[in-house]
């Protein structure tokens, strides 16, 4: 069974940094690029970060460029996201997610989601 677990989110003040993980299970970690996506309250999702499998490649959402950082471990099965200089917008539930080029990325596969609140 796939599982995506998602840790690290909390309250944060506006430019502060939080680092989030994700334990992945179930599948070969390794071998799928893998990606972050949020929904912030009453709103649609939307894309922040994607790895490929090997890291070599990564990609970040204009809102975050610059302040957002993706990798991983295949060892430990882990991705990351590590947020730095938080805004209040960034305020969101956050998911990893197997990244499908094939579907909208409101329909990839996802954890549970871990909350971050960016608030003074």
């Amino acid at each position: 069974e796939v599982q995506l677990v998602e840790s690290g989110g909390g309250l944060v003040q506006p430019g502060g940094s939080l680092t989030l993980s994700c334990a992945a299970s179930g599948f070969t970690f390794s071998n799928y690029t893998m990606s972050w996506v949020r929904q912030a309250p009453g709103e649609g999702f939307e894309w922040i970060s994607t790895i490929n499998s090997g890291s070599s490649s990564t990609s970040y959402a204009g809102s975050v460029k610059g302040r957002f950082t993706i990798s991983r471990d295949n060892g430990k099965n882990t991705l990351y996201l590590q947020l730095n200089s938080l805004k209040t917008e960034d305020t969101a539930m956050y998911y990893c997610a197997k990244t499908d080029f094939g579907r909208r990325y409101e329909y990839w596969y996802r954890g549970q989601g871990t909350q971050v609140t960016v608030s003074s």
